[in-house]
């Protein structure tokens, strides 16, 4: 097939996350099977008009901030003459409401809905355009195919108005050839770890609060905090007020190599977000055999197995965090049992899978709209 997907940001971007992890890793794979596909997403400082990454062609054209507003028009002037058998929407904070200038079979893509958590992350006027342009999503995309990353998201698209039956679950995975369990662990902590995206609704203040707790119990405890984002320099700052400056280390982004060898680092990952599609993160963490202490949110909980590959504690609770992290920390049999159970949970999490999922719904959605069904107007 000839497949045209169109999202916010490509692998390369900085400011990427899961989304564009879990589009890569699966689109690469269906180019690999002989499909072509070209992205079409936002430009970013220094990067290329166009290149092609592990078989994706990739074009790039105009500002992140302002991208939703020229896709309508490039789709038409580039894209719309093509022979594209399927466009494929990475639907991410502002939709692009494909359905109403796409003609061709279209399937959509969604990870979470920020819904009233978008005023954790934004300013109140950007928070309500998001909120805003989100409401429209059920009226405009509700006969799309949509593909989803867990069943928290199936969940809240069902009860938005979407039909189960045009529902699938195409779940983030884990290269278990790159995350795995190093011979030699690194030396020192323990470690306590956080990896990811430094946004304000992520809520990692609350880790730093915790973490003052955890201190006055395990003297020896050390934080790393993995990955960058606008919050970082918030999140330092509070660090430095809650003087643990000095067993807090902030990494920075890192290349996938470092990642794996800080994860074997950790003896436990933490991930405080308010909302998550799935927690990508947190199966990277269990392919290490990290255990993950996560908050009990939609996405977490499905990427999270409670007291089996970690343990779950209630959204903003910080006492209740901060006992887990010492549970976890002082009870060695339990750790142990939490190691396996992850390492063994992550590798049930395969992106060949996932994409073969993909490319299965891909197909029926042209089928189906080559055979005269509706399939809404994309």
């Amino acid at each position: 097939m000839n497949i045209l997907v169109v999202n916010w940001q490509d692998i390369k971007n900085p400011l990427g996350g899961g989304a564009e992890v879990h589009l890569h890793e699966i689109f690469k794979r269906i180019a690999a099977q002989g499909n072509s596909v070209t992205l079409f997403c936002s430009s970013f400082l220094g990067a290329p008009a166009e290149e092609t990454i592990d078989g994706i062609r990739i074009i790039r054209a105009g500002s992140r901030n302002l991208f939703n507003f020229r896709v309508p028009g490039d789709y038409r002037a580039r894209f719309s003459d093509k022979k594209f058998d399927v466009v494929v929407d990475d639907i991410n904070k502002i939709p692009f409401y494909t359905p109403l200038f796409v003609r061709k079979p279209l399937v959509g893509i969604v990870h979470h809905l920020f819904d009233s958590s978008i005023f954790l992350e934004a300013s109140i006027p950007a928070a309500l355009y998001v909120y805003g342009a989100e409401k429209f999503i059920p009226r405009v995309y509700r006969r799309i195919p949509m593909a989803v990353v867990s069943e928290s998201t199936k969940q809240e698209l069902i009860r938005k108005g979407f039909d189960e039956r045009n529902i699938t679950i195409v779940p983030n995975a884990v290269d278990t050839a790159l995350f795995h369990p190093l011979r030699t662990k690194s030396a020192g902590g323990p470690f306590i770890g956080h990896l990811g995206r430094l946004k304000k609704y992520k809520s990692v203040d609350h880790l730093l609060e915790a973490f003052a707790i955890v201190r006055k119990e395990v003297k020896d405890a050390r934080l790393l905090i993995v990955g960058d984002g606008d919050f970082r320099p918030a999140l330092e700052q509070r660090a430095s007020d809650l003087q643990l400056h000095h067993a807090v280390t902030f990494p920075g982004q890192v290349s996938e190599e470092e990642k794996v060898r800080l994860l074997n680092r950790m003896t436990l990952a933490v991930n405080c977000s308010a909302k998550e599609g799935w927690g990508l993160t947190v199966i990277e963490a269990n392919a290490c055999g990290v255990p993950v202490v996560a908050s009990d949110v939609p996405g977490l909980r499905d990427a999270v197995v409670d007291e089996k590959t970690g343990l779950m504690y209630e959204y903003g609770n910080i006492e209740q965090l901060a006992q887990k992290i010492v549970l976890v920390l002082r009870d060695e049999k339990l750790r142990a049992r939490l190691s396996r159970e992850a390492l063994a949970w992550a590798k049930s999490f395969r992106w060949e899978d996932s994409a073969d999922t993909m490319l299965g719904l891909l197909e029926r959605t042209v089928h189906f709209k080559q055979s005269g069904g509706a399939g809404g107007r994309g």
